[in-house]
């Protein structure tokens, strides 16, 4: 599935719910369906700075697509984190490098996010920019 179709397909989920505590609903169940995140990872050197929970992000370059695990201490923000690996793991660097991330502001997430929580997501979004900008090197 490309990374246009996997925004669209977070699009269309997210459209399902008409109240945002059905969305947060939504976005715990995705982070249970996150893979585990082995202890020996949760390094600082993982965590992602600017995020009220702790979140940590590792990556993997193989064959050219970049890989992500990943898992938080919270519920709604293992989720958050959640859904941005499951749309940008497995695009290569450039397409994460060049994408804009506005599906996140057309789902409407940030805007009914804590401030705090919506902090951690633009921290979590700049890291896997990052991520993705060290990996073209």
């Amino acid at each position: 599935m490309s990374l246009e179709e996997r925004k669209q397909a977070v699009i269309e989920d997210f459209s399902l719910y008409e109240e945002w505590l059905d969305k947060y609903e939504y976005l715990i169940e995705l982070g249970k369906s996150l893979e585990p995140f082995p202890e020996k990872k949760k390094t600082e050197d993982r965590l992602i700075k600017g995020c009220q929970s702790r979140v940590w992000l590792d990556s993997e370059l193989r064959e050219g697509h970049l890989f992500f695990t990943a898992d938080s201490d919270a519920v709604i923000t293992r989720g958050i984190i959640s859904l941005l690996v499951g749309v940008y793991s497995g695009c290569t660097p450039e397409e994460i490098a060049g994408d804009d991330f506005g599906f996140v502001q057309e789902i409407g997430l940030k805007e009914n996010l804590s401030p705090t929580r919506a902090n951690g997501l633009v921290s979590m979004i700049e890291r896997i920019k990052e991520m993705a900008g060290q990996s073209r090197q």
